[in-house]
């Protein structure tokens, strides 16, 4: 058995015997964001730069595992891009991935948009600084995919990822999944909100934070989307969304500033519209906070991110490791244990392959029952909105 198969089973035996904290993973996330992941410099970068060599497989059945590692480890680097330690449990994913096959990580700009992870692979082409994958959102991949900015590959695994969430072309494929939602300190905000209705009340003035501007994150333009369907809008209709964040700013509720775990830890974002899983993380990242979160009862949008390939990776193979890990049952798991909910969920399940430790940890199914999903269409036509009015109507 190979080492990395070995560190493979030692992982999911102790995830299935319960031994992973939540602690224990924080702190393999710390030292993914400070000792393994190194911030990207032209000497780091150059390091594991560009290698003549085979061309790389279109579909992962076709090489062997043995193969793949072998021409991965020969390139030695990966780039990765907009990957925050405590985004997604990504900072244990990365250290993981690092120590299994002993490929270094080059992780750049960790707080970049999905527009700037595309801008990168436009911008770094050519260069070995160049990122190797991107995970952005939907929107941002049928961008990227028509503007030929991503190479096709067909991870192992890419019958088990739904429909719904692919291009079965073979150019993006949908990793994880995550809802709308509000979280707050219950240390300073009172009363309790419960919906997008709630905001509007004047006890939380300049208290209410976006994770991101609209224009440029997935993250925040499902909020938009989420306000819109509690203020009679739909998933083919961002502007009753756009007009009730107006309205949010000019109560003076809502804040320009960008939440972070450190905004959230000094209470100068007491109140913050996120992803679920971000949101669920932070409560027992910072105990003594109280951090609640809350799935608004108004309005609920799910929506998933996407990875891809730089159709010009610099490290093409290891790109293609990188995926088959986050797309095995290993790396599924890992996005699980950040509070995501991973793209072969339904499979796991069906294979009694999620532990029950896991599924304490999440939110009742329940809370989820009225989450829509915005179809491709719908969120491009909603991103045209955007432009158009969220500057004019919101400001920056």
């Amino acid at each position: 058995m190979e080492d990395w198969q070995e560190q493979e089973v030692e992982f999911l035996r102790k995830l299935e015997e319960g031994e992973f904290s939540r602690a224990s993973m924080l702190r393999r996330s710390a030292a993914a964001a400070f000792g393994v992941t190194v911030l990207a410099t032209p000497a780091s970068a150059l390091a594991g730069g560009v290698r003549a060599g085979k061309n790389p497989p279109l579909k992962g059945s076709s090489v062997s595992t043995k193969e793949l590692v072998a021409e991965a480890k020969k390139e030695g680097h990966l780039n990765v891009i907009a990957l925050p330690p405590d985004w997604a449990n990504y900072g244990e994913i990365i250290s993981t991935f690092s120590k299994k096959y002993g490929i270094s990580i080059t992780s750049d700009n960790p707080n970049g948009s999905s527009a700037q992870e595309n801008q990168a692979i436009v911008s770094l082409k050519g260069d070995p600084r160049a990122p190797d994958v991107v995970d952005v959102g939907p929107s941002f991949a049928v961008a990227g995919a028509a503007q030929g900015l991503y190479g096709r590959y067909f991870v192992t695994n890419f019958g088990t990822i739904p429909r719904s969430m692919k291009d079965t072309r073979g150019y993006w494929w949908g990793d994880y999944w995550g809802a709308t939602s509000i979280a707050y300190n219950a240390n300073i905000v009172k009363p309790a909100p419960t919906s997008y209705k709630d905001l509007l009340k004047s006890d939380y003035k300049g208290k209410v934070a976006l994770n991101g501007s609209p224009l440029t994150a997935s993250a925040a333009s499902s909020q938009v989307l989420a306000a819109s369907l509690a203020n009679g809008g739909s998933l083919s209709d961002i502007g009753p969304g756009i007009d009730y964040f107006a309205q949010l700013k000019k109560s003076g509720n809502y804040i320009s500033v960008d939440p972070t775990p450190q905004t959230v830890a000094s209470g100068q974002t007491p109140i913050v519209l996120d992803w679920d899983y971000l949101n669920i993380a932070y409560r027992k990242e910072f105990p003594s906070v109280n951090w609640t979160t809350v799935i608004p009862k108004d309005g609920v949008v799910g929506n998933y991110y996407c990875q891809a390939i730089n159709v010009d990776a610099p490290h093409p193979w290891a790109a293609r490791l990188w995926e088959e890990f986050l797309f095995s049952d290993q790396g599924q798991l890992l996005w699980l244990k950040g509070y995501s909910h991973p793209a072969r969920y339904q499979d796991l399940a069906r294979r009694k392959k999620v532990p029950p430790s896991l599924l304490k940890a999440l939110p009742p199914a329940a809370a989820y029952a009225t989450a829509k999903f915005p179809s491709l269409s719908q969120i491009k036509a909603g991103a045209a909105k955007l432009a158009s009015d969220w500057t004019s109507k919101v400001g920056a």
